[in-house]
């Protein structure tokens, strides 16, 4: 695997951790807006595909 692709799926499987921080900390609040909660998960998901597609590659 090259250092590029490697980068890249660090890149990837870092911001699939930050966003379970942000869902967490949203759901954390008294009031949680489930707008913003959908759209961290939207975007977990596409990186999840992304994470799994690259591994699969490997």
């Amino acid at each position: 695997m090259t250092d590029k692709i490697q980068n890249r799926l660090n890149a990837l499987k870092a911001k699939h951790a930050e966003l379970d921080a942000l869902i967490e900390q949203e759901n954390s609040y008294p009031r949680p807006d489930d707008t913003k909660i959908h759209e961290y998960k939207k975007q977990k998901l596409k990186i999840k595909e992304e994470i799994e597609e690259i591994e699969k590659n490997m």
